[in-house]
């Protein structure tokens, strides 16, 4: 396994705490740009709540009403704005 291994929650959960500023990644399993963000955050991976799009429909329909009806992941919510496959650098800036 490459970096921090995601244990994923609830798309309801994932909006509570892009509520309370937390980073929220949407994620799902196989994809290039999930693992390299998780390579490039390591254990800092554990301070953000990730969300896996093939486990939760909700979280799913959330990435796809943010990108234009597409299931681009890594989604990354940073101070209550989606982020597409963002930087890793910008991801780790934000957070805590």
């Amino acid at each position: 396994m490459i970096g921090h291994k995601p244990v994923s929650v609830p798309a309801s959960e994932g909006a509570r705490a892009a509520a309370e500023g937390k980073v929220v990644i949407y994620w799902r399993k196989g994809c290039p740009f999930t693992r390299r963000l998780r390579l490039v955050l390591g254990r800092r991976g554990s301070d953000a709540v990730w969300v896996d799009i093939w486990a939760d429909p909700d979280g799913a329909a959330y990435v796809r009403s943010v990108n234009d009806g597409n299931e681009t992941v890594p989604t990354v919510v940073i101070d209550g704005v989606a982020h597409t496959n963002p930087s890793p650098r910008a991801v780790v800036a934000a957070l805590p």
